[in-house]
């Protein structure tokens, strides 16, 4: 990884190969993306100009970043389709390891394949590890001073960067209390997720609790358990309770 000597942004060169499709037309394939933070949770991925199949026209001046320089914004035009503002090139960069490259609009694309998988949301951190462990500590959940949940067979998920998910057997949960709801979230680490909001003593509690049917191989051992926001409930381990932590989710 360098960081350039003028700002603090974070840029690495990836051995992936990435793929950006609109329409179901390829619109860049690399083995050369770098990853670039903009921001410090994850990265974006920045393509070789050479390595990108469709058409840029130019639009104009685009956003000023304080890193990053001034951006050239372009029309994104592959068999028929067109996404104006969908790329931005900073040829005049302070850090010169952009000059070269584009960046794609994310959500521009319809799709992105890392290698063959595809990835949702953003490209993954390669510095985010997800890690599912079995344990025997007994985990009780309460909404309002109402027991939700209490296993002693959860899933312990630990994600770099958020507080542990206690993942419990839907057999241990109070199914009766949670309310399905429409929200749908995904993760690029953990897949897509449904929700629950739980009533409890007669109040409505929204989206308390989210669960993956179909995770993701590196979230696979939490596959249609029932997770609760510590942030939003109080959960007790062992009979201790647990400090509700402070997160984006809080």
């Amino acid at each position: 990884m360098s960081t350039s000597q003028k700002t603090s942004v974070r840029i690495e060169k990836s051995g992936k190969r990435v793929r950006a499709y609109l329409g179901g037309h390829l619109v860049a394939d690399t083995a050369g993306p770098v990853l670039v933070w903009e921001i410090p949770y994850y990265p974006a991925y920045y393509i070789p100009v050479e390595d990108v199949r469709a058409e840029l026209v130019e639009d104009g001046p685009g956003k000023h970043s304080p890193s990053r320089g001034d951006a050239t914004a372009y029309t994104v035009k592959v068999d028929g389709l067109e996404k104006p503002g969908a790329a931005l090139r900073y040829t005049d960069s302070p850090i010169e390891e952009l000059r070269g490259l584009v960046r794609l609009e994310w959500d521009a694309m319809d799709a992105w394949f890392e290698e063959d998988e595809e990835v949702f949301v953003h490209p993954r951190n390669p510095y985010t590890r997800v890690d599912v462990l079995a344990a025997s500590r007994n985990v009780r959940v309460e909404v309002d001073g109402v027991t939700v949940a209490e296993s002693s067979s959860p899933r312990l998920l630990f994600e770099t960067g958020l507080p542990v998910r206690y993942y419990l057997p839907k057999t241990h949960v109070r199914m009766d209390l949670l309310e399905h709801t429409d929200t749908v979230t995904r993760c690029p680490y953990k897949g897509t997720a449904e929700y629950w909001s739980v009533r409890a003593d007669g109040k409505l509690h929204e989206d308390l609790a989210w669960s993956y049917p179909t995770p993701l191989d590196e979230s696979r051992k939490v596959a249609g358990l029932v997770c609760f926001y510590s942030e939003k409930v109080d959960i007790f381990v062992d009979g201790v309770l647990q400090p509700r932590p402070s997160s984006v989710f809080a």
